[in-house]
């Protein structure tokens, strides 16, 4: 059984990654909550989760599913022991934090829980009525802060073109040098402070290379 991967996203879709672990590619399903924290990775980038694999007679064909961390997926697995919520349904039901979920069934707030994607008012009252008392330590979970969004395009074009035709550089040394500086610092939102990053990166590079010589 499959309880964990660690490897590099291959491909990503609204609802799941295709995540080179090794050299298995995994099809890894992942709710939104935890879609929106890897907001700002792309393909390529590394990444580890802890999963939950699914396959039963109702659900022949397997089904992996990640979260971040491991009380995340102990979470989910209190979650589908709710009748009527099999793995597909608590899967899309989580558009928000745990910690906001496990509060609101704490509270015995139905309205809150009935606006959960796919979950009316009877499947509330089954959820407060199953997991009631049993979620302190995931009310407890706040949420991480936001992953920075992935910088716009414009600015990288706009660094980009200022790189190959005012300042001489090679396209595909460029992209590399911009790629890099990205990569250390995904919060860049203006083409200054990718200039600066880029040129950090480079001198930081230069002494490493005259040493391998």
């Amino acid at each position: 059984m499959i309880g964990y991967l660690s490897g590099r996203i291959l491909k990503k879709a609204d609802d799941r990654i295709l995540l080179l672990a090794g050299a298995v590619g995994y099809e890894v399903l992942l709710p939104p909550v935890v879609m929106e924290s890897l907001a700002a990775k792309q393909v390529g980038d590394e990444i580890s989760l802890h999963i939950v694999y699914q396959q039963s007679e109702r659900q022949p064909r397997p089904l992996l599913i990640g979260f971040n961390q491991d009380i995340e997926k102990e979470f989910f697995q209190q979650f589908i022991t709710v009748e009527d919520i099999g793995p597909q349904k608590a899967l899309k039901a989580m558009t928000l934090p745990i910690g906001e979920i496990a509060r609101a069934i704490e509270s015995r707030d139905v309205s809150a829980l009935s606006r959960l994607k796919g979950i009316g008012g009877r499947t509330a009252q089954k959820i407060v009525a199953t997991l009631q008392g049993r979620m302190g330590k995931f009310a407890l979970l706040r949420a991480a802060p936001a992953a920075p969004a992935p910088p716009p395009a414009d600015m990288m074009q706009q660094v980009l073109e200022v790189m190959v035709a005012q300042l001489g550089h090679r396209r595909a040394d460029a992209m590399r040098m911009i790629a890099a500086a990205l990569k250390r610092r995904p919060e860049i939102a203006t083409p200054e402070d990718l200039f600066e990053e880029v040129y950090r990166g480079e001198q930081a590079r230069r002494p490493e290379e005259e040493s391998e010589r």
